[in-house]
Parts: structure tokens; sequence; C-alpha cells
């Protein structure tokens, strides 16, 4: 977990990055602020990890602000002004945010963060504990930590760098920043890759017909000619009859 910290000066500005924060499992908010000035305060208190830091502030802007500290944590800029850049990496900043930006540049950021801690596998990690022996585990979604139980789950959707889970008696999946590859390596053997974008639970499987799995008559899954073969083998251990 990479503990952060936001400033900017624009109640708007913060509330954005703020929720940007809330959105990525490996980071941890531990404090806003509204100036450089609180920031440095906070510091001598608080240590962090990194800060997510608007440049163009009062008092003290965020350039000044980084190039004061002692012992500066990694720093990501956010700015309105693209002069400033320049400037940003000279400070050995990690990345360089230029307003307005949106949860992809956001995420591009916050990746170069966890490279630069140097665990490359953060951005993964801290999104799914192992399942305990209960047979649960926990994700973040929203601002929220949900738990979700390993046999509940129907199947999963896999959509660039977040995941669908599909579980039962929910209404609607719950949708999570989670790489596909990271949560199959942590699923029991009832669970196969079907496709590059679907995981199933095998033992939710109602039929398969061609190239498609069926989980319900409102659901049909293609299967990759990928994952063909060793969805034949699985199902020959399950036929009765001639295959």
């Amino acid at each position: 977990m990479i503990r952060v910290l936001a400033i900017d000066d624009e109640p708007l500005a913060l509330q954005q990055l703020v929720t940007y924060i809330s959105k990525v499992p490996f980071l941890q908010l531990v404090a806003q602020c509204q100036s450089a000035v609180e920031a440095r305060r906070l510091l001598d208190s608080e240590p962090v990890d990194a800060i997510f830091c608007d440049i163009n502030m009062p008092d003290l802007n965020g350039m000044d602000f980084v190039k004061q500290l002692a012992a500066p944590p990694l720093v990501v800029f956010t700015t309105a002004y693209a002069e400033y850049a320049i400037d940003g990496f000279k400070v050995n900043a990690v990345d360089y945010l230029l307003k307005p930006f949106g949860m992809q540049d956001f995420l591009r950021a916050a990746n170069r963060l966890s490279d630069r801690v140097g665990n490359s596998s953060a951005a993964a990690s801290p999104v799914i504990a192992q399942p305990a022996d209960n047979g649960s585990f926990f994700v973040k979604t929203d601002y929220r930590m949900v738990k979700v139980t390993i046999a509940d789950i129907r199947y999963i959707e896999g959509m660039s760098e977040y995941i669908k889970l599909y579980v039962e008696g929910e209404p609607k999946p719950i949708i999570t920043l989670l790489a596909m590859k990271s949560l199959e390596e942590r699923l029991p053997q009832n669970f196969m890759r079907i496709h590059r974008s679907y995981i199933v639970n095998l033992d939710k499987i109602e039929e398969v017909n061609k190239n498609r799995v069926i989980m319900d008559r409102d659901t049909y899954l293609p299967i990759g000619d990928s994952y063909k073969e060793q969805f034949n083998r699985y199902l020959e251990t399950r036929f009765f009859g001639r295959f």
C-alpha cells in the first residue's frame, strides 16, 4: 500500500484528486491539504510515500514546497500550466498531470508511483487478499471494501484495468481495479479462464453449446480459441457417454 497526500488549493480539484485516489486500491489517502504550508506541517508528524501536488498555489507554490523538503517523498505534480513540466522533472517528479486530467491519466501516474516504490506487483496484490479459510476475500469498489464469497461468483469479466464480478444475489456486478491474471492465480480449481475476457465458475455452467458457455438463459459467454483445448479436457472428465 502506497501512503499518499493530496495537495491543491482549489476545493473542486482537490476533491477530484481524492476521488481518483480512492478508486486505486494500492493507494491509501493519508490526508488532503489546501496549501503547501499546511502540507509541510502535516509531513512533520505524518510521513507519506508520495504526494500529488498542485504547483500554482498561493503563499508557497508546489515546486518550491518540494524543493524545501529535506527528504521529499515521491511526487506527482498536477497543474493547469504546461510550462511547469520541465521544472517538475528537474526535481525528479515521478509524473506530471496536466489539468484537466482523467482517470486513465491518473492511473498512469499511479502505476509509475508503484514502479518507483519498487514493487512491480503493488498495483495488483493489495486489491484482493488471499482467500480465507471460509472461502472469501475483499475487493475495493467505489468507496467501500466489499466481501465476496468465492462460491457465489458466477463469472468474471475483464475490462482493461478493471474487472466485473458477477455474484449470486447481487443485482449488479461488482467492479474493481484488478488485473484478470492476478485474480485468476488466486481462485480455486473450479474456476477456469475460457476467454481472454472471461473466467467462469465451472459449477455454475448450465450448458455448453458449440463455442459458447451458457450460464443462464440471458448469459452466453464465448470460448476463445486459445482456451478451447483446456476447456474440452475439463468437459471430458465430466462427460458421460461418447465425447
